[in-house]
């Protein structure tokens, strides 16, 4: 067995501006982990998040520096000790996921036990801006069954009213990015179940939460931000009745398995979600939401450019990977 790991940043463009609570950004930063083996390759994508104390060079870094123990002939079990859950374990992780099915001729939904896959129906992300020109942006595209939009400002409730008004018809989830405050929460959430919000994710910044566990939750709640691994789950079942399941946060789609079981196993809803990446980015996370009660795995909708063996989309339904792909 000869194996060499190789790891480089790519960059996609996004089309427009995408804009969350904490900024807006043009283009999607990633970096793709390569391991080859006798004649065999495998990839995967992460996208280091800066909320995360997470950077460009960091993840590489830290993806660089399990290089020669990958080589060697780390083990996907043994990858889990050997580095913390974060992107640079996910792109790793992946990277072995994938190389192990074109090894041994297989797919990657089979050894997880997913072989029945099918399309899924993925939320689309609205970006935050201006009520008007929100409700611009839902216009277009209300003829989507599930929207996410973003908010975190100190005028939420135009914006979230402008967006039901130009989409009357689609589900929404709503995304506050750590952006509310114990004092508007219970304000928010009425209005929220006011015009049928069907989530509200992560509206409290983590470690500040406690609030959701004293009120009545007229929407389900979601975790993001709150919750990375499996580890974390039992300690949240006060304030969420749902949980967000990236394989950033995770470190791959080991934990991710192990994660999404034990939350199921807890009674929480399931979404699996993403950063804003590419296809790559994306693929394991559709084989593992075949089961999930919501995808948000829209990263590639949002770009100008994707990469040459995407994920096929039509409309918001996302279909599972080819193997020139991943898996």
């Amino acid at each position: 067995m000869r194996r060499h790991l190789e790891a480089t940043i790519e960059t996609f463009p996004i089309a427009g501006l995408f804009t969350i609570s904490r900024g807006s950004k043009t283009e999607a930063e990633v970096i793709t982990c390569t391991i080859r083996e006798d004649g065999f390759s495998g990839r995967g994508e992460c996208v280091p998040y800066k909320r995360y104390g997470e950077s460009l060079d960091g993840v590489l870094s830290d993806i660089h520096s399990i290089a020669e123990a990958v080589d060697s002939g780390l083990t996907r079990e043994e990858l889990q000790t050997r580095m913390k859950p974060g992107a640079a374990r996910n792109a790793v992780d992946c990277a072995l996921w994938d190389l192990e099915a074109k090894r041994d001729g297989l797919r990657v939904a089979d050894l997880i036990g997913a072989a029945s896959q099918k399309p899924l129906v993925t939320a689309f992300t609205l970006s935050l801006g201006e009520p008007a020109v929100m409700a611009a942006d839902a216009r277009r595209n209300a003829q989507r069954p599930l929207l996410k939009i973003k908010l975190g400002t100190e005028d939420d409730e135009s914006r979230l009213r402008a967006v039901r008004e130009a989409a009357p018809n689609a589900r929404i989830i709503v995304d506050a990015n750590e952006g509310w405050m114990e004092e508007n929460l219970s304000h928010h959430m009425a209005v929220a179940a006011e015009l049928n919000v069907s989530l509200i994710e992560q509206p409290l910044p983590a470690g500040k939460d406690a609030a959701l566990a004293n009120i009545r939750r007229l929407v389900s709640v979601c975790a993001d931000e709150s919750v990375h691994a499996t580890k974390d789950l039992e300690s949240l079942r006060d304030r969420y009745d749902a949980v967000n399941i990236k394989l950033d946060k995770t470190g791959g789609l080991t934990e991710a398995l192990a994660m999404k079981a034990e939350a199921q196993r807890l009674g929480f809803l399931v979404m699996l979600g993403c950063m804003v990446g590419s296809s790559l980015a994306m693929a394991p996370a559709v084989l593992l939401a075949q089961d999930a009660d919501y995808a948000d795995l829209d990263g590639p909708l949002l770009l100008a450019k994707d990469r040459p063996t995407g994920l096929r989309y039509e409309g918001s339904l996302v279909y599972p990977p080819d193997p020139d792909l991943w898996g």
